[in-house]
């Protein structure tokens, strides 16, 4: 999706690092609004923090989307013998 797309309110999806562990990331629900920092942009409020919304961050408009692009991302963690 492109970002001129989204609207203020929307609900989308997007995969998130862990900023605590950087080695553990999960798909996360997000609200696109507009940002308080650059009146005129949009931003994701996630984690009662706003991340710019620009083409460098992977939004997904169902939750089935981004837990698709997850798994192809970072594989299955029901494979047998996977640690990590």
């Amino acid at each position: 999706m492109s970002i001129q797309s989204f609207q203020p309110g929307q609900i989308v999806y997007v995969i998130i690092r862990n900023p605590h562990a950087q080695d553990v990331a999960n798909v996360q629900e997000a609200a696109v609004v507009q940002n308080p920092e650059s009146p005129g942009d949009l931003a994701l409020f996630v984690y009662e923090t706003y991340y710019p919304l620009n083409d460098e961050v992977a939004v997904f408009s169902s939750s089935s989307e981004a837990e698709n692009a997850f798994q192809e991302a970072f594989g299955y963690t029901e494979i047998e013998g996977y640690y990590g």
